[in-house]
């Protein structure tokens, strides 16, 4: 299965909410995590406010774990579908060029379309149970 997460949800995954499951299943290989340049950015820059309290010694390996084990995707077509936050647009972009079944998000405007083209955007707790 092939799955585009949001930051919110990355994130959520990493802090070792209830959504960490999510990344416990990814590096046990459950799913194939597809990223793109600037989504993998967006990960590193919120890790990295301050706010979470986390130290590079958490931060790198996680990182280190997206570069080896993630599959990086180049959009050939810019979508611009999210007009009130054009930000969001990256995922459907990765999701389109990595032929993703999923984006997991936590982010309305992503989940108001519910798909887009064959993806369906779920959130957290639908993969969880599909996952489970």
């Amino acid at each position: 299965m092939r799955v585009v997460i949001d930051t919110n949800v990355f994130v959520s995954a990493v802090l070792g909410n209830t959504l960490q499951a999510i990344f416990d299943y990814w590096l046990a290989g459950s799913f194939v995590l597809i990223v793109s340049n600037e989504i993998v950015q967006e990960y590193l820059g919120v890790l990295r406010r301050p706010k979470f309290h986390l130290t590079a010694e958490i931060i790198d390996p996680i990182m280190a774990q997206i570069f080896q084990r993630a599959e990086f995707v180049t959009s050939e077509t810019q979508i611009d579908i999210i007009r009130t936050d054009p930000s969001d647009n990256k995922f459907l972009e990765a999701a389109l060029a990595g032929q993703a079944v999923y984006i997991v998000s936590g982010d309305s405007h992503l989940l108001e379309l519910e798909s887009y083209h064959r993806v369906q955007i779920i959130t957290a707790r639908v993969f969880l149970s599909l996952l489970d």
